[in-house]
């Protein structure tokens, strides 16, 4: 009888996996990335490059068989080397299929038949063993001498494996050793262990491979990349059309140069290649994944991006619902932090899971403006303050409600903030020390934003670290390929704006 299929599994929270991704980026940013992404204007005009930073540009060929099947173990063992890496909560499990899937009622009947065949033959008289065979093929010969002894041989295996499980398996086989007289029953359970004690065996290879993944991951996930590159010329399209797009934003908001002579006379102005990359990482900030999948240097970190940009959606929409409140009632609830920190958590709690598709975020903020206003009333009251008047618990309520809209003025004063806030720290050399300096009006979310940004500054370190090598070669051939370089910009543009609610 086959084991159950393990599968990946994390029980990390979004915090635990924002310290994990820091302390790998804190071992990254002892590297020099500059040797990988040089900013002088030679390196990037230059025709040499090394192997690692050039994406082919040979038309594209057909792939065999064997060369998707290699492409995709490649993708595989990047992938969980990297998530080995980032998460140290990361283990395996053995495989637990939805109560109600096909799948899960295929593999119960197949498994039912298997132990009803089982149970029928040693029932026999006299007793068949093939299915129990089948089993342990090793006491074949015992059976052909009719000197099998199947609760003797059960006990033998569970003693056996109570010398080799983990501690944490003990119960178990103690349960199986006090088991039940029906052999079928305690075969059933001693497979099951087995399947933990193999995921158990699994999870402790990873724990003593993770210290050397970790002395090792930017090179290995480097060569891995550049292996699936060297078999799929296009596995960089995506991410060249997301440096791409982030280079003719920025061309498009500088104005021309106005030097009039000297080497950069008649030359527009562009952007420098660290200014385009680091506008790109803001744009992942919104990415749209309904749309289109993120670029391919960002696969690994798809589920922590997209948790980031939850986290960070909410905590914008309750800043927003937060400053509407407080700039339409004005001083009867200035200087009050517990009426705040209330008023925080229950629009945080009302708002949990506003990324899903089924939840109704206009329906939400009806209900959070009406328990904004009880919780006024009540606050101004026991101040001896009069309670708000339904016209103005009108206004207020449309007010929260409007910021569904794209073009709302707090939304948007809120997100331009927000994308200050990021640029502020992807364009600092040392963005740990601005973690903290969160813009006017973000101060009500400051602890969220300040983990939050924690987390997505360690995320882009890293991946400059690992794929710094063909973000420089695709910023070269994007900027300087055609001609002599233009005069480049030192400065980050003023604004960035990509605001949307997925």
């Amino acid at each position: 009888m086959p084991l159950n299929d393990e599968r990946p599994n994390s029980t990390s929270s979004g915090e635990d996996q924002g310290s994990d991704v820091e302390s790998s980026s804190e071992r990254c940013d002892s590297m020099t990335l500059n040797s990988d992404l040089e900013c002088s204007r030679d390196s990037f005009t230059s025709d040499s490059s090394s192997k690692h930073c050039s994406p082919s540009c040979d038309p594209p060929k057909t792939l065999t068989l064997d060369e998707v099947m290699e492409s995709a173990r490649d993708l595989f063992n990047l992938s969980l080397s990297h998530e080995i890496v980032m998460n140290r909560n990361f283990h395996l499990e053995p495989n637990s299929l939805p109560q109600d899937s096909l799948l899960k009622a295929v593999r119960d009947n197949l498994q039912k038949a298997f132990w009803d065949i089982l149970e029928a033959e040693l029932n026999d008289d006299p007793p068949e063993y093939g299915q129990a065979i089948r089993l342990v093929e090793e006491i074949r010969e015992q059976a052909d001498n009719d000197a099998l002894d199947i609760q003797g041989l059960a006990s033998y295996i569970i003693t056996t494996m109570g010398k080799m499980c983990a501690p944490v398996r003990d119960e178990e086989i103690k349960k199986l050793r006090e088991g039940t007289d029906n052999i079928v029953t305690l075969f059933k359970e001693i497979f099951r262990v087995l399947s933990l004690m193999r995921a158990d065996m699994v999870n402790c290879t990873i724990e003593n491979l993770r210290p050397v993944l970790q002395r090792q991951s930017v090179e290995y996930e480097r060569a891995k990349f550049q292996s699936i590159l060297d078999k799929t010329p296009s596995a960089l399209d995506r991410t060249t059309s997301w440096i791409k797009s982030a280079l003719e934003e920025l061309q498009s908001s500088i104005a021309p140069t106005e030097q009039t002579n000297g080497p950069g006379k008649g030359q527009p102005v562009v952007p420098g290649p660290f200014q385009v990359l680091n506008a790109a990482f803001i744009r992942i900030l919104t990415w749209d994944y309904s749309k289109s999948p993120p670029p391919e240097t960002w696969m690994t970190d798809e589920i922590r991006l997209q948790e980031i940009q939850w986290q960070l959606q909410q905590c914008q929409a309750v800043n927003e619902v937060l400053l509407i409140v407080y700039s339409t009632i004005g001083g009867p609830i200035q200087g009050l932090p517990s009426l705040s920190d209330r008023l925080k958590r229950m629009i945080s709690v009302l708002l949990d899971g506003m990324h899903r598709s089924d939840f109704n975020l206009e329906e939400s903020l009806e209900g959070i403006s009406a328990q904004i206003c009880c919780e006024l009333n009540k606050s101004l009251t026991e101040r001896s303050y009069p309670a708000l008047t339904p016209a103005l618990q009108g206004t207020l309520t449309g007010q929260i409600c409007n910021i569904t809209q794209k073009d709302n003025p707090i939304r948007t004063l809120v997100e331009d903030r927000v994308q200050q806030y990021f640029m502020a720290l992807i364009f600092d050399p040392k963005p740990q020390s601005k973690i903290e300096q969160v813009p006017a009006g973000l101060t009500a979310i400051k602890p969220e934003l300040a983990i939050i940004g924690a987390k997505f500054i360690s995320l882009v370190n890293y991946n400059k670290t690992v794929y710094g090598p063909f973000y420089a070669d695709i910023l070269r051939k994007l900027m300087f390929s055609n001609s002599q370089p233009p005069h480049t910009t030192k400065q980050p543009p003023s604004s960035l704006k990509t605001r949307r609610y997925s």
